[in-house]
């Protein structure tokens, strides 16, 4: 009789093997459908794992080619789960914007850097997108006049408060300073501003932001102030009186991030591009974001590298 033990033990290696990659499937799915329930108490852990969210779906090719490898129909029923959960998810990034409308504007969101060292060609390359409005962050005094000599004669309008600005096609008016700082922070530090844009449309209000940056460290993710500020500016978009609102910034986080919950419960987020914004040697992230009230923000998407670590963005936007 021929001695069977060593195929059958090889046979439950491969189902052990089979069920230890559909387990790893079911936990992606999990990971990426339930991300809200992973706490925030211990090193802001949830943050962490929704900036990155999308990456989770490398893990099905990965697990696919395993799968294959390991002969194991287990595992690959089991991917089903994290391919349809991250297409629900992400899938509609993928697809491609309608055709622009006659209540259209397109904005341009950039953060410049405060080590940019040709402002003039950044805003040269910004304006060349042709939008409605301009948003910058990190503008150093010394830089902002490069900057309204380059955009003059396109963009006659602009409003600068602190380290932001807005350059605009259409009158601003209403202009002031936005109160977001943490109150950790004891230096000076203005990185708000709110303006009212005339467009032929009817009246917008415009917040040009950037919240605190974060840090990734040992023991998480540091992100207090971010978060802080982040309320705070919820709070200042849900006493806005003006009905269409367009905000646009550097928020360090991601739209899946849990801190921009005050803010993403309140405004409309692009439904299609990805238009990863940093950093912008290799970006893996959206932190510079455009959103709207009473309006459809259109597809988002990157424009040509500039001098800056962030990649310009540029959307469109619909007023309701």
């Amino acid at each position: 009789m021929w001695d069977r033990g060593p195929a059958r033990a090889g046979g439950r290696l491969l189902r052990a093997r089979g069920r230890i990659l559909a387990a790893l499937a079911v936990l992606t799915a999990g990971l990426l459908t339930f991300h809200r329930v992973v706490p925030n108490s211990v090193g802001r852990l949830g943050s962490l794992l929704e900036s990155f969210l999308p990456w989770l779906g490398l893990a099905v090719p990965l697990l696919l080619v395993l799968a294959l490898i390991r002969r194991s129909a287990l595992a690959l029923v089991a991917l089903l789960l994290p391919a349809a959960a991250w297409t629900h998810l992400f899938g509609g990034l993928l697809l491609p914007a309608g055709s622009p409308g006659p209540r259209d504007l397109t904005v341009v969101q950039h953060n410049v850097s405060d080590e940019n060292p040709d402002p003039a060609s950044t805003a040269r390359a910004l304006a060349a997108a042709e939008p409605d409005l301009i948003a910058l962050q990190e503008l150093l005094p010394e830089a902002v006049p490069a900057y309204e000599k380059a955009l003059r004669a396109d963009y006659p309008h602009h409003e600068v408060r602190g380290t932001v600005g807005l350059w605009s096609k259409h009158p601003l008016t209403g202009a002031r300073a936005l109160d977001i700082k943490p109150r950790g922070i004891t230096e000076p530090w203005n990185r708000g501003l709110r303006a009212e844009v005339r467009t032929p449309h009817g009246r917008v209000a415009a917040y040009v932001v950037h919240l605190p940056s974060v840090r990734i460290r040992p023991t998480g993710l540091a992100s207090a102030w971010r978060d802080e500020s982040a309320r705070r500016l919820g709070s200042a978009v849900a006493a806005e009186p003006v009905r269409h609102v367009i905000l646009m910034g550097d928020l360090n986080a991601t739209v899946h991030d849990r801190a921009l919950t005050p803010l993403t419960s309140r405004l409309t987020t692009p439904p299609r591009g990805f238009a990863l914004s940093f950093p912008a040697a290799f970006p893996v992230a959206r932190i510079d974001q455009v959103m709207a009230r009473s309006a459809t923000v259109h597809a988002i998407r990157t424009l040509p590298r500039t001098k800056s670590d962030h990649v310009p963005v540029t959307a469109r936007i619909t007023l309701r």
